[in-house]
Formats: C-alpha cells, structure tokens, sequence
C-alpha cells in the first residue's frame, strides 16, 4: 500500500453498499481520482460532512501499488476541509444549479483518471469561490467559466477576429463549428447573427473584465449563454444534463 496526499474539490458522490461512497474528486496533482470513503454514510459522520461536492478539500489516499489510480480504486483514509464552498452555493437555487454544471464540466473535461489538469482545477477553484461568495450573477460565472474550460483544453472561441481567415474584427457572423466569429466570406451554413454587444459581453467573460460583464443587459447575457452551450454542446460531443436547470 503507498500513501498519497493532494488537494481536491468533490465532484459527485456514489453509494456504495450500506454505509461507504464512492467520491470522485478532481485533484491539483493527480487530475480527476474516484476513491472509496469507508462509513461516510453514517448519520454522526464527520468525515462524510466533509466529502460533500463543492467541497474543497485535502485528503489523504491508500492505494495499492506505487500509483495513485489503478487496477482498484484507492481509499479515502483522511480529509480536511480547506474551503467549504458548498455552504455559500447550495442554499440559493441560481448558484446551486449553475455549481452543479461546473462540476459535471470539470469531470467531462478530465476523461482519463490520474491524468494531472491544474489549469482545469485551479479554473474550478476560482469559480466555486466567485460562486459561494455571490460577487457577479451566477449565469454570469457559469459562463466564463465555461468559456475559460473550454480555452483551456484547446478550444478557445473567438469573439471579435474571424476564426477561419484572421479578418480583424468585429464581424457579424457567429458559427460555432467554425471556432466563434466569422467574416461574410467564411460564413458557413447554420451561422447566426448575435448583438454585437453579445460578443463584447463574450470577450469580456473569457478575459475577465467583469465591469464590461456586469453592465451587460439581461437580453444579451440570454443569448450570450445560448451561444456558449451551444459552443460547448459541439466541442463536448454531447450536452451537459445540469445545464437545462441552469436559470437563464
């Protein structure tokens, strides 16, 4: 048996037999890790308190062997809470339904277990942090989390220069097959025509500028979340389920 330690925020949580789990994290130094937390199902738990999701936590690992994922999953011997998100999210229904797609994200973001994803732990970890402590509208960092995910793992739309040839921007089309913005020669089949304030609230979600973002109008945060699931319904091959409980 090795000994394992690494920080990490509870994606899900699965029963297993009468009072186990099977708790899948993603770790800052072993990307995403499914382990077996022992009793966490008993009411007078405090262990299990402390591997709920949104929960951001340093746990200890048993696995066998000299690697952390193998042939079995490991055990959750230990944790302690570094930062229970899940106090300041779970209790408003906006932040809850857009935390939730966060995490089904992260975890469809890290398809091989073991496999280190620091950018993707650290955007999530920043995000559930914003989240919890109601600075900006919910939907608002959903979205830029979405995006920033999704620029991340290589996927980076475009919102202003034209994603086929390079025209500077802004330009009206929009495709989300053709990587975001598209001039009137590259415009392809299926584009749409968004607000050009839509695509600077875009700009702004993916960069940060959150005084652009928070000025934005209602009308152009809807559409602007519509066009970022659509962009991430296509680069994920398949949609997210938390997402149609999302509040637009």
């Amino acid at each position: 048996m090795s000994l394992f330690r690494d920080d990490g925020v509870v994606l899900r949580t699965q029963k297993l037999g009468e009072a186990d789990r099977i708790i899948t994290l993603l770790t800052r130094g072993h990307g995403r890790v499914r382990a077996v937390a022992r009793g966490v199902r008993r009411t007078k738990s405090k262990f299990g308190a402390r591997l709920e999701p949104f929960s951001h936590v340093d746990v200890q690992f048993f696995a066998r062997g000299s690697e952390l994922v193998g042939r079995g999953l490991p055990l959750c011997t230990q944790s302690e809470t570094i930062a229970p998100y899940g106090g300041g999210i779970v209790s408003d229904y906006s932040r809850y339904t857009a935390g939730t797609a966060m995490l089904e994200t992260a975890e469809r973001f890290t398809d091989h277990e073991g496999e280190p994803a620091v950018q993707q732990y650290l955007l999530l970890v920043g995000a559930l942090r914003t989240l919890s402590r109601g600075e900006h509208a919910p939907n608002l960092v959903l979205d830029a989390f979405l995006l920033r995910s999704l620029a991340v793992n290589g996927y980076a739309p475009s919102f202003s220069d034209c994603a086929k040839c390079g025209l500077p921007g802004p330009n009206r089309f929009f495709s989300v097959g053709s990587g975001g913005s598209v001039c009137g020669d590259c415009r392809v089949a299926g584009s749409v025509v968004p607000s050009p304030q839509t695509l600077e609230l875009l700009g702004a979600l993916l960069t940060g500028d959150w005084e652009t973002a928070d000025a934005s109008e209602p009308r152009h945060v809807r559409e602007g979340s519509g066009l970022v699931s659509a962009y991430l319904h296509w680069h994920l091959e398949r949609g997210l389920r938390s997402l149609r409980y999302v509040e637009k």
